[in-house]
């Protein structure tokens, strides 16, 4: 699911064009999503690539194993500054996992007739608002002046591309062009941990709980 969701959404709801030279940034870019959304994004076309995630670490396996050009840890100081030097051209694709305040960093720094592709707002879950959740009104201002697209995406609206979709992210696994990180925890009675910690970033790619040995 998380696969077809990172291939579909950016091919859907991205707009890359190959050879236009555009800007790609990822945020959760080290989670399941955003650690194929990334990679997904290069093959299809774009240019560059940038992830927003939560650790140095994380931040180095986006640019060292998984073909991220730059990454950026959102919890060091000055990411507004940081992000416009890795985008000197702005932001054409945005694959928006995160919402709130990275997301309006982000928006901020768009070109006319971008798009964001809205995967998920996982900072306002908590929260009792709509999905998906109001924007700032500056946040809003920008999308309309500079005629941003940033539409609602559920990868079960497409389950007629389901077979070409996992046909195409197959081969790039088996070629070796798209890589597919995991953190995996055994024993069922670990399920509640595992979930938290997912929840507080501590997995790289896809949480798994591995419930019985393989066969």
């Amino acid at each position: 699911m998380t696969g077809l969701t990172a291939f579909l959404g950016v091919k859907e709801k991205g707009h890359v064009i190959p050879g236009a030279n555009q800007t790609m940034v990822v945020s959760g870019a080290a989670g399941a999503c955003g650690s194929l959304a990334g990679q997904i994004g290069h093959l299809l076309g774009c240019s560059h690539i940038v992830g927003i995630c939560g650790t140095n670490e994380k931040c180095a396996i986006l640019t060292s194993e998984l073909g991220f050009d730059e990454a950026l840890n959102y919890k060091e100081p000055g990411l507004e500054e940081k992000l416009r030097v890795c985008c000197p051209d702005g932001v054409d694709v945005y694959f928006d996992n995160v919402g709130g305040e990275i997301s309006d960093i982000v928006i901020s720094q768009m070109n006319k007739s971008s798009h964001v592709i809205l995967c998920g707002q996982i900072s306002q879950y908590n929260k009792d608002v709509p999905y998906p959740p109001p924007l700032n009104p500056r946040t809003e201002s920008i999308l309309k002046e500079r005629n941003i697209t940033r539409e609602r995406f559920l990868v079960l609206n497409y389950t007629d591309q389901e077979g070409s979709a996992l046909a195409q992210l197959s081969e790039w696994v088996k070629t070796g062009r798209l890589k597919v990180k995991e953190t995996v925890v055994h024993g069922i009675e670990n399920t509640a941990g595992a979930f938290l910690s997912m929840l507080r970033g501590g997995n790289l790619g896809k949480q798994i709980v591995q419930v019985t040995e393989q066969l």
